[in-house]
């Protein structure tokens, strides 16, 4: 069977992970958390990163540093995870869902002054696949009515816009390492901060609302509760397999890279004949390597094409299902149809995707894929 995913591991996780025990200090904020947040400013001029447990831990701090409340309106792409919309869900904001482009998933940019009102207080935009969306227009929007721009960069590690590190534009952003990104800890996440006028409170909240991180710095003779927050870092365990993974990031960026490459070249041909759609990158966006996908025209064929890939051996998946038609949301949603979300829903599928796939396996993906549609 060729799996979906495989985490990839260094060699150096579990030495790192010894190291970070025998340090006696395995809660949050020892010496690995400080050299990934490190890491992270360093090479792409982050102005403050805090590792958190998880993408969805920093998207409700992002919530809590926009000081959500009840009826405030956000405005989120409805193709996306549900932790993108769940975190200001949690403050009791109304979610303003977005439709996605006709040439990628991400959130139509055209879209999204027609949703604007005088509650709309943030706009979320998400990276899907680490391509980039057209931040100039978004930040252009944003600041014409006052609003805030949170990056969801859940898949967009190591990925730019028009020179820039996605992650460093928005005001806010959030970082995913789950065991099916680029470089993982397993579960795992980063806050971004990239407004001046969030870093002091980031620290607070993220240290469960207290002035803790100023009292170890030595700034403060003692620490107490200052303000909101909850137990958002991970502990040294997760940290250090962090480091051991960001230490090969050019590696594995461009082994990812690669294995792109070979399913684009091997598939190509099939999208020239009309059989299926390839990822569309825009010449603002780079490509980060961090999955794969077609989209079939439609979920009859997708559905058909999972299953006849499975029954040879190789497991591939659909992804997001439109959030405005989730159980949960369904009965509150009163928008238009959003058929670009729920075209991607229907038909995108998601071909294996990890370090240590396989030209040879790339090879056969693309061969049975091929077979499937010219036997129809």
């Amino acid at each position: 069977m060729i799996f979906f995913n495989k985490p990839y591991l260094t060699g150096k996780e579990t030495q790192y992970i010894f190291d970070a025990v025998k340090s006696g200090k395995i809660s949050g904020n020892g010496d690995f958390t400080q050299k990934c947040n490190m890491y992270f400013e360093d090479r792409y001029g982050f102005k403050k990163c805090l590792l958190t447990s998880s993408c969805t831990d920093a998207l409700e701090m992002c919530a809590l540093l926009l000081d959500i409340k009840p009826g405030d309106e956000v405005i989120v792409p409805s193709y996306t995870f549900v932790s993108t919309a769940n975190a200001f869900i949690l403050r009791g904001a109304n979610i303003i869902f977005a439709d996605s482009s006709e040439i990628n998933p991400n959130i139509d940019e055209n879209k999204i002054v027609e949703l604007i009102t005088s509650k709309t207080k943030a706009i979320v935009v998400v990276h899907y696949a680490g391509i980039a969306c057209n931040m100039d227009k978004i930040m252009q929007i944003a600041e014409k009515h006052n609003l805030f721009v949170i990056e969801d960069a859940a898949q967009a590690i190591d990925s730019y816009y028009s020179g820039k590190p996605l992650g460093s534009i928005g005001h806010l952003s959030a970082f995913s390492f789950h065991e099916t990104k680029n470089i993982i800890s397993g579960e795992g996440g980063m806050l971004v901060v990239n407004d001046d006028r969030f870093i002091k409170r980031a620290e607070i909240i993220w240290e469960k609302g207290t002035n803790r991180a100023a009292f170890w710095r030595g700034e403060i003779d003692k620490y107490g509760w200052v303000d909101v927050g909850s137990s958002f870092l991970p502990s040294e365990i997760v940290a250090a397999f962090l480091y051991a993974q960001i230490e090969e990031m050019d590696k594995i960026q461009t082994k990812r890279q690669k294995i792109w490459i070979e399913y684009y070249k091997g598939l190509v041909a099939l999208e020239q004949k009309g059989y299926f759609k390839l990822p569309f990158i825009p010449d603002f966006a780079t490509n980060n390597g961090h999955m794969f996908y077609v989209v079939c025209k439609n979920e009859d064929e997708r559905d058909n094409l999972i299953k006849y890939l499975k029954e040879n051996g190789v497991y591939a998946v659909f992804h997001y299902q439109s959030l405005h038609k989730s159980p949960f949301y369904e009965n509150r949603y009163k928008g238009k149809e959003l058929k670009n979300c729920d075209f991607y829903s229907d038909c995108l599928l998601r071909l294996p995707f990890y370090f240590e796939l396989e030209i040879d396996e790339i090879n056969t993906i693309c061969k049975l894929i091929s077979k499937f549609y010219n036997a129809k």
